[in-house]
């Protein structure tokens, strides 16, 4: 499915980011979603044949509304400037590791997979299994299939300034325990976007990073 309306509009929200401008547009806003929720559709069937945990999932379960929510709003735009999805377990504000998707012009698009900001209860559990088998965790990082379509590894960005509480600064493992989030992600530019192998890219991606995501699943069950 060509998603070039999408990114059209997208582009326009973005120059015009207010709700008399919305109001106005509505129909194109309609228009995008319904494009945007095709893709999101087709998506989820290819992620369902190799992640059962998927089934039974629709695009209303796992796509965000574009309307910002205040209690994260950065700015006084009351839109956000993509479409996005996140593909797990459970839809998208289950608080389990799975895929995601978010289409915004300019460059901004991206492909990511694993758990953002984990709540601190499943945070510990994830270091703890860190802790406990660290070469399974490396092996998962470093394999070249993730790297392949990861190649930046995981995100470093979201980090405590010291060890976590209960582990030594000194423990060999200590950089990768200190991440307050266990996440790959990478950028795609419009031109990527709108190739017609675009989906199967991010199907690829995400079944790469599926070992990875189930690591972190496993980590996180209640005991």
């Amino acid at each position: 499915m060509p998603l070039d309306f999408i990114l059209s509009f997208l582009r326009d929200l973005a120059a015009n980011n207010s709700k008399a401008w919305m109001d106005e547009h509505r129909a194109d806003y309609h228009r995008a979603r319904a494009e945007y929720t095709a893709f999101v559709a087709d998506l989820i069937k290819g992620a369902q044949q190799f992640e059962p945990n998927l089934l039974g999932l629709t695009p209303q379960d796992v796509m965000f509304r574009i309307n910002k929510n205040d209690r994260f709003q950065q700015s006084d735009e009351p839109y956000k400037r993509h479409m996005g999805a996140g593909i797990k377990r459970g839809g998208r504000h289950a608080s389990w590791a799975g895929f995601f998707v978010a289409l915004q012009p300019g460059g901004e698009t991206y492909v990511g997979a694993g758990r953002w900001m984990p709540e601190p209860e499943q945070l510990a559990r994830i270091r703890q299994e860190i802790h406990y088998n660290p070469t399974e965790f490396h092996t998962l990082r470093q394999s070249p299939e993730l790297l392949q379509h990861f190649p930046s590894g995981l995100d470093m960005t979201q980090t405590l300034k010291t060890a976590p509480k209960g582990y030594d600064r000194t423990d060999p493992d200590i950089e990768w325990l200190r991440l307050k989030s266990y996440f790959v992600w990478q950028g795609f530019s419009d031109k990527e976007v709108l190739r017609p192998d675009f989906p199967s890219r991010v199907l690829a991606a995400w079944q790469a990073a599926l070992p990875f995501v189930q690591f972190l699943n496993e980590a996180m069950q209640p005991e």
